[in-house]
């Protein structure tokens, strides 16, 4: 079964690309994997995958190598650092992209890629948190060449439940940012309809069932706003951190663009404030504890 499947090589076994994996190997593919912290991918090797220890080596038999990573600056260290992608990329294979990225960066990376390697590249950042990646639900959008995502489509099949081809290379990333936007500002705008409720002596556990199917229901509203008004931050699902750096990126875009985004750049201004407070690293749950006032 497996000869007849092209081979594929993943980056970046986090909270995201832990589960992407499962499915690929579930689905039959061969997998090579390779993460910053080598332990992470035990599971995926008991499974069946072949570990490499440095980016280079995920190209040696790969015809698709797969990103799924913190950020541009460390997109930009594994795809050209010591050792990095580009030291082992060759004609003919195909890099995808799932991380969020500033756009530009995307381009010009894509672009230095296919210049000293002849690989190109496609961005198909994701939405739909650890839930989606592990039911094979996610939403995708792509960007780059149609022939490109023409012969992904079936690969990503297996992790999402739509492939949207955006447009030219960037155009995942830009999607992938007023998708965050979104769902940033309605997170705390969430924090603040709970932490009302409870002041006002509504019992704030009913208010995700209550607006269910209204006009104000969302899918941040059914997950965060049982979690925030049971204080339920654990298991972490999604980092603050990665919405600020999302939020950033967006201010980023805008001012680019000439674009206005002003409740995007309060959202930023109010997500580094909890972050500062030592909540980086912790699900953007914790947001209500902007709004409720400290236990004595």
């Amino acid at each position: 079964m497996t000869a007849s499947l092209p081979a594929l090589a993943f980056a970046g076994i986090g909270l995201m690309g832990l589960p992407m994996c499962r499915r690929l190997l579930a689905a039959g593919y061969p997998l090579t994997v390779w993460n910053r912290s080598p332990d992470k991918c035990a599971e995926l090797v008991a499974a069946g995958a072949r570990q490499v220890f440095n980016p280079a080596e995920l190209c040696q038999s790969a015809d698709i190598v797969l990103l799924c990573l913190a950020d541009t600056r460390v997109v930009r260290q594994v795809v050209f650092g010591a050792e990095g992608i580009v030291s082992g990329g060759k004609p003919g294979q195909l890099l995808v992209d799932f991380s969020s990225l500033e756009p530009a960066a995307t381009r010009e990376m894509a672009a230095e890629l296919a210049a000293h390697t002849g690989m190109h590249w496609l961005d198909a950042p994701v939405s739909g948190g650890t839930a989606g990646a592990t039911a094979g639900t996610l939403a995708i959008m792509a960007g780059g060449r149609a022939e490109d995502v023409a012969r992904v489509r079936p690969i990503l099949a297996h992790l999402g439940q739509r492939l949207t081809h955006m447009g030219a290379l960037g155009a995942g990333q830009v999607t992938k940012v007023c998708n965050q936007m979104l769902v940033a500002c309605n997170a705390l705008v969430i924090a603040e309809v709970v932490a009302l409720a409870e002041k006002s002596g509504v019992d704030a556990t009913l208010l995700a069932e209550a607006l269910s199917g209204g006009f104000a229901d969302s899918k941040p509203l059914q997950i965060l706003a049982p979690q925030m008004a049971n204080s339920q931050f654990e298991p972490i699902k999604w980092h603050v951190r990665t919405l600020l750096k999302d939020l950033d990126t967006a201010v980023k875009l805008a001012r680019e663009q000439d674009s206005a985004t002003p409740l995007s750049g309060l959202a930023a201004q109010l997500m580094r404030l909890h972050g500062s407070q030592g909540n980086l690293q912790r699900d953007p749950a914790t947001l209500i504890e902007l709004y409720r006032e400290p236990k004595p």
